[in-house]
């Protein structure tokens, strides 16, 4: 009983420094990044005021002027409400990490830092998490409470399947998801045959993929024989990390691999953020927001 406890305590307070974290980051960087790089999908009306040199005729209010005898103008906001749809790959080669964090945990961090600038802006998030089906879904709606649900669900959900099916989450989401929605997809991309359904929802969301990945995972150390296990398939294999030429022939297969995601992005028009397990996410979002309201404002 005491060790359950105590797991409910750390867990408690696990959330509560992601919370606090993300709280902080939200507040003193993220807020007005969000806001900008993400507009409303419409305006809504305000109120009226009265009609001033240089205003648009057709804004004019005619009920309220005709009533009061004086021109008036209708005034509106932008119809700020959005949607956003965290997509976490919860497969188990996301329980690596080679520092401080596993790649469940950034993705996490992550996912809070996104919702509580969400939240913070009154817009709704929802969660997916998937290995090779849906495991969880969490509808989206608003409030800190939903927000940290979402975070303990990431942090702590375990889920039954071990393998990637990023085909059929992306097929789940344009089946649940009809209305447009800013969509961030946190995976380490290892899977295959889901460029059809990425296409289908990139052209109905905003989709935005985050890659997380362990430096351990791009360079393979000079270790002498090693046995690496596929945390996915379990398949083993005995390596000798110290043959120069199966380290070159490695790398050359990372490349070609980051090269065939680039290319996939940039053929979808997918931003791409990419995270590393052993430094904090804050500058690579932080670079995204920017680099996305640049983009913006160059295209009006």
């Amino acid at each position: 009983m005491q060790d359950a406890d105590d797991r409910k305590k750390e867990i408690f307070s696990r959330i509560r420094r992601i919370e606090i974290h993300s709280r902080k980051l939200v507040e003193a960087l993220f807020s007005g990044e969000y806001h900008s790089t993400f507009k409303g999908s419409g305006i809504e009306f305000a109120e009226v005021r009265p009609y001033q040199e240089g205003d648009d005729v057709r804004s004019i209010d005619w009920n309220v002027t005709a009533r009061t005898g004086h021109p008036y103008v209708k005034l509106f906001d932008e119809e700020r409400e959005l949607t956003v749809i965290l997509m976490v790959d919860a497969s188990a080669s996301g329980y690596f990490g080679t520092g401080e964090n596993f790649k469940t945990e950034a993705a996490a961090e992550i996912c809070a830092t996104i919702a509580f600038s969400a939240i913070k802006n009154g817009d709704k998030v929802g969660l997916m998490i998937f290995t090779d089906h849906v495991e969880l879904f969490i509808p989206p709606s608003k409030g800190s409470k939903h927000v940290l649900r979402i975070i303990r669900e990431i942090l702590y959900f375990r889920p039954v399947g071990k393998k990637t099916d990023l085909k059929g989450a992306l097929e789940n989401l344009n089946r649940a998801i009809r209305r447009k929605a800013i969509v961030f997809l946190i995976s380490d991309f290892e899977a295959d045959g889901y460029e059809k359904p990425m296409r289908a929802a990139a052209r109905r969301h905003d989709l935005i993929a985050v890659e997380v990945y362990d430096p351990a995972e791009k360079t393979l150390p000079e270790a002498g024989l090693l046995c690496l296990i596929d945390s996915e398939t379990g398949e083993e294999i005995l390596i000798d990390s110290s043959d120069e030429d199966f380290r070159r022939r490695y790398e050359n297969e990372i490349s070609r691999r980051e090269a065939t995601l680039k290319k996939l992005f940039g053929r979808y028009g997918i931003d791409r953020i990419r995270i590393r397990t052993d430094f904090p996410p804050v500058e690579p979002l932080i670079k995204f927001f920017r680099t996305r309201e640049k983009r913006r404002v160059a295209h009006g």
